[in-house]
């Protein structure tokens, strides 16, 4: 008897520990947040024309998203001010993880430096899919047949030739920027809003030379409609369909280049749980995606997804070469390493 109530307690205690356990197992696995997911669409402000480089990756993005998000993803133009408007209204929209923006790193970097809008990478997290170049290309009845026809041409008429750009801090204007920077040649600045009127803008006549990126380019190149001269870097871009674009090294042997990063921003504030849920599928399904490889392949540019600390790491160097060309030209409105950003 006295043996059988001693196992009578012991069960007891082994019950007592293994449902304590359960009980335990079970608050633990409560503790874990559920993976965001939105209850209403998303919008990603495009602050540039449509057609242009960013919008063109924005609309492809936003397709591979919707899936994994299980919304709408909009995209909406909303250009100005060099793409400053539309970054703004991002900003001062709610933190919610509703309201993206897009663009190129380096501009958005850039826009403090030259007093367009008070914000820093500090303010973003930066969800990179592509990096893009600038082609200089020509209207194809134009006389020029080589970068140095062109060169030539400028230094004989200082600030008479036309070059079409999608304005202020745009790749265009970064690298015709970058081009006098090297050369001392001057030009006459046509300024629209985006790099796809740009580029039509020269096809029709209305200037003569244009800088825009590839991507933004490519109809034209392959239809016939422009002539490639150079790309701004340090080899040459072999583009589907056209054929080879000499890198500008061909004729400026010290041109310094580096990517011109493009993606999407998310304010850094925005809430943990929306910003590691992006994280996951930028991680997955962005780097994963065969239509973002595709389009990249097709159009010029080089499919490279990144976040956090490795994209600003990737962004960065582009961003030091165009806002230290901005501040040693005279046209910044503060000195780049005030805000962080060293000399290259």
């Amino acid at each position: 008897m006295k043996r059988l109530s001693v196992l009578i307690v012991l069960l007891i205690a082994f019950s007592s520990i293994f449902i304590g356990c359960k009980g335990k197992e079970k608050a633990v696995t409560t503790d874990v947040p559920e993976a965001w997911k939105p209850t209403k669409p998303i919008t990603i402000i495009v602050p540039w024309g449509a057609g242009g480089s960013t919008d063109q990756v924005t609309r492809v993005v936003a397709g591979e998203l919707e899936g994994p998000l299980g919304q709408k993803v909009v995209v909406v133009n909303q250009p100005g001010a060099s793409g400053s408007v539309g970054t703004k209204g991002a900003l001062d929209a709610p933190h919610d993880g509703y309201t993206w923006t897009a663009g190129a790193a380096a501009d958005m970097g850039a826009y403090k430096v030259k007093g367009l809008l008070d914000t820093t990478f500090d303010d973003w997290e930066l969800f990179l899919n592509v990096a893009n170049v600038s082609v200089v290309a020509v209207n194809v009845d134009s006389p020029y047949q080589t970068f140095a026809d062109l060169l030539d041409a400028m230094k004989a008429n200082p600030g008479q030739i036309p070059v079409a750009t999608a304005g202020q801090l745009s790749a265009g204007h970064n690298a015709m920027e970058a081009i006098v920077k090297y050369t001392g040649v001057k030009y006459k600045h046509v300024t629209y809003d985006g790099g796809n009127p740009a580029v039509i803008a020269t096809v029709a006549g209305e200037a003569e030379v244009t800088t825009q990126l590839a991507v933004e380019e490519a109809d034209m190149l392959k239809g016939g409609k422009l002539r490639a001269l150079a790309v701004l870097d340090d080899k040459p871009l072999m583009l589907k369909d056209y054929g080879e674009i000499p890198a500008i090294t061909d004729w400026i042997n010290d041109f310094k280049a580096a990517p011109n990063y493009f993606g999407i921003w998310v304010p850094s504030d925005a809430p943990a749980e929306v910003l590691a849920a992006f994280e996951e599928i930028w991680g997955t399904t962005i780097k994963d995606s065969q239509k973002l490889a595709d389009y990249a392949a097709e159009r010029g540019a080089v499919f490279n997804p990144s976040f956090g600390a490795d994209a600003k790491k990737r962004a960065m160097p582009y961003l030091q070469i165009i806002a230290w060309n901005y501040y040693e030209g005279g046209t910044a409105a503060i000195s780049p390493d005030s805000i962080g950003i060293p000399k290259p």
